[in-house]
């Protein structure tokens, strides 16, 4: 798949421009030297430099610059990648402060959303042949002073330059917030589909040293003019090129890995993370003191065998009236926990919406990182068309059983991202109620297709072939086995 692609460097629409011949001049003297994983796929493209030489805000950056005692000047590299391998498009950055004589007295480097001083084993910056040195986490590209930083995250970093390639999709952080629009269903899969085409194992070697002074150094204003428009023509491109039926399959485990493991408990969450799974699908309700629980019933009669409303339980009562050696129901804080931990995003089968418990539910889903992963969907109308308003970063999905429902008109009505026919029973072979011509004009709304639990083989085959996006399925190990095709 990767080599379907036409590449284009983009930067013949880049203002390369250069206002200033003694900034561009300075910040090419001190551009720092990275050390890369040796099996690093993807290299910077263009540096936006800023530099200071009074105090003021970061204009590409969470943060104050404050000049005082021997720093004279302060140059910003805002470093631009066109990939992550978790998400498409990567802006990480470097400060290194000169004193009078433009001598290098100390460094810091992006981290994660933060920054920290860069420092060898003496205290001083991390230098190399007279040029800041950093080393960069394969794959996600956070800088560190030494691999030590790195090596400490190693389990992490495998997971997300494997298995978990390409997951966060199209990326928007706050600095792009109303000015890249490409974050849809479909842009998102075939970014998951392209990277997880570059997935690769780490060797935790750094010896790919780059340069950054071989890369385009334009003002920041310029390359954040830039990157709108790149990542729109990334977005674009990926998903014209790329087949709808040989990209990633959203591997949806229904309650979590619900055929292995108790429905909606943690070991089952746990399971589907093993299986590949992407999301876990969840029930929420809440108890009589407001809690949220995870749990599909509204009664505790069909998993527990116990006459009773979860909403007519607090949660002290829901846990000591479960029957001993049975899971207990989790409270949606714990699941989403266990999600941020495992890398899973949710998807969330809504019970109720109220304005009293529906923010509960999405400042969880902030909290632990998991709204711009997360998905929420019910058949109620209504309720999805107020979650959307309430929370627009997150994707949603209209539900319904009906087979002459026209998909998009519906999801057009409450303004949703994604459709979910549920008609796993409307007929032997499910599949054949779901045309070509409807897949075709569901994905040119620009709307993905989240498919009814199914555990048939054969029907999962099928879906794939009509080249829907999710699948459901108490076995998530059957969706597993369709990953992008890479050829």
């Amino acid at each position: 798949m990767a080599h379907m692609i036409a590449h284009n460097d983009g930067l013949n629409t880049l203002d390369q421009s250069i206002p200033d011949p003694d900034d561009y001049a300075l910040a090419l003297r001190h551009a720092p030297r990275i050390r890369f994983d040796t099996r690093e796929p993807f290299m910077p493209s263009v540096v936006g430099y800023t530099v200071f030489r009074d105090s003021g805000p970061s204009p590409s950056f969470p943060r104050d610059i404050t000049l005082n005692g021997e720093a004279k000047t302060v140059i910003e590299y805002a470093i631009w990648w066109d990939w992550d391998i978790q998400h498409l498009y990567e802006l990480e950055h470097i400060w290194v402060w000169l004193d009078e004589n433009d001598n290098v007295i100390a460094s810091e480097a992006s981290w994660h959303g933060g920054l920290h001083p860069m420092v060898d084993e003496n205290g001083n910056p991390p230098m190399e042949h007279g040029r800041v040195t950093v080393y960069s986490e394969s794959g996600k590209h956070a800088f560190a002073p030494s691999p030590a930083w790195l090596l400490e995250r190693a389990p992490r970093t495998r997971q997300s330059c494997g298995p978990k390639a390409g997951r966060m999709g199209v990326l928007v952080t706050p600095l792009f917030e109303g000015k890249i629009a490409s974050r849809t269903p479909l842009a998102n899969r075939a970014v998951h589909s392209y990277l997880q085409c570059h997935a690769f194992e780490p060797s935790f070697e750094y010896n790919k040293v780059f340069d950054l002074e071989s890369v385009v150094h334009v003002p920041w204003a310029q390359l954040q003019a830039w990157i709108p428009q790149r990542v729109a023509w990334w977005a674009d491109e990926l998903v014209r090129t790329l087949p709808p039926n040989r990209q990633h399959l959203y591997n949806i485990a229904h309650r979590g890995a619900s055929a292995y493991a108790p429905e909606n408990s943690l070991d089952a969450f746990r399971k589907a993370a093993e299986m590949g799974s992407d999301l876990v699908e969840v029930d929420i309700r809440f108890t009589a003191d407001g809690v949220a629980v995870v749990t599909h019933d509204q009664t505790l009669k069909r998993v527990y065998g116990i006459n009773g409303a979860v909403s007519d339980l607090t949660l002290e009562e829901l846990y000591a009236i479960t029957p001993e050696g049975m899971a207990r129901v989790p409270t949606f804080e714990e699941v989403a926990a266990i999600c941020h931990e495992l890398q899973l995003g949710l998807y969330l089968d809504i019970k109720e919406v109220n304005l009293e418990t529906t923010p509960q539910i999405l400042e969880t889903l902030k909290r632990y990182g998991l709204l711009k992963y997360s998905i929420a969907g019910s058949f109620v109308a209504t309720w999805v068309a107020d979650i959307k308003a309430m929370e627009p970063n997150l994707f949603t999905s209209i539900l319904f059983g009906a087979t002459n429902v026209d998909p998009v008109a519906l999801a057009k009505s409450v303004q949703c991202d994604y459709v979910h026919p549920c008609w796993e029973r409307r007929a032997m072979e499910p599949h054949k109620l779901l045309t070509p011509e409807w897949i075709k004009r569901v994905h040119d709304a620009g709307l993905g297709i989240v498919c009814w639990h199914e555990e048939r083989p054969s029907e999962i085959a099928a879906l794939r072939a009509l080249g829907v996006d999710a699948i459901c399925s108490d076995m998530p190990d059957l969706l597993a086995t369709y990953p992008a095709f890479c050829d």
